[in-house]
């Protein structure tokens, strides 16, 4: 049952691929911050995931995520996710960030639970209003 207080833990190293200044949101080799939002996310989605109907799936609107601080490359990056508030379908998350050192980014990361079916098709029929 989806229900307050689920929390999940994803785990990450610091690789080339992950710096701003390779996928071009700065210009120094430091972990990214969509990185870091990205790794918030997919936790947030994987800590519910088990608890939808068959064919459900959450989709991310909102992202309110402080970066903190710098973590360099090779260093291990710790995203702790607890789902502190649920609205019908919407859900928000409280999100904190580790890198060995400390704590790296904090906030809070919104959801809402969709009809993956439904959700796709509305969104591929987009090409047809434009064409």
């Amino acid at each position: 049952m989806l229900e307050t207080g689920i929390k999940h833990t994803q785990e990450i190293i610091v690789t080339e691929d992950l710096t701003a200044d390779k996928i071009g949101s700065g210009k120094l080799p430091v972990y990214a911050t969509p990185q870091m939002i990205a790794l918030a996310e997919n936790t947030a989605s994987d800590s519910v995931a088990p608890y939808l109907a068959e064919g459900e799936g959450t989709v991310g609107t909102l992202v309110n995520i402080r970066h903190v601080s710098a973590t360099p490359v090779g260093m291990k990056v710790r995203c702790e996710t607890t789902l502190a508030e649920i609205d019908r379908k919407r859900l928000v998350f409280s999100v904190e960030v580790y890198d060995e050192a400390g704590l790296i980014g904090e906030g809070t990361h919104e959801r809402f639970i969709i009809q993956n079916e439904k959700f796709m098709a509305k969104t591929e029929a987009k090409k047809q209003q434009n064409g």
